[in-house]
């Protein structure tokens, strides 16, 4: 067993679910959605982008990209959530929480892809 795989595959999959658990419940109502889960869903997501780079293989440049995507919605997510907290100082309400919620959803949904082509690579390997 190659312990970077699994380590690479943890990961990534704890992208996926952390993601999930921030993205699942009422899209309009804050109270159904964590702002730390948020932000530990974009840390994991970037350790898992940072293990992702030096895979020469395409499957590599695929999987760096799903995870950059997921990158980019996660990091968007947080700076509305930023923005509206502390600079425009507003209480976090149904048309803001849906736009951070939409934004995971999209990291969501990359996050997936990327799960979902290492498991394709895993089943295709060949010893």
């Amino acid at each position: 067993m190659n312990l970077e795989k699994v380590i690479f595959a943890f990961f990534s999959i704890l992208a996926l679910t952390l993601n999930f658990g921030f993205f699942i419940g009422e899209l309009d109502d804050p109270a159904h959605h964590n702002g730390y889960e948020l932000f530990a869903a974009l840390v994991v997501s970037l350790i898992a982008t940072i293990m992702k780079f030096g895979d020469r293989a395409h499957i590599g440049a695929l999987l760096l990209a799903t995870s950059l995507v997921a990158d980019l919605q996660l990091v968007a997510a947080a700076l509305v959530w930023g923005f509206t907290l502390y600079v425009m100082d507003a209480p976090l309400d149904a048309t803001t929480i849906a736009s951070i919620v939409s934004l995971s959803g999209g990291a969501l949904l990359a996050n997936l892809t990327s799960v979902l082509l290492l498991v394709v690579e895993t089943v295709t390997f060949r010893r």
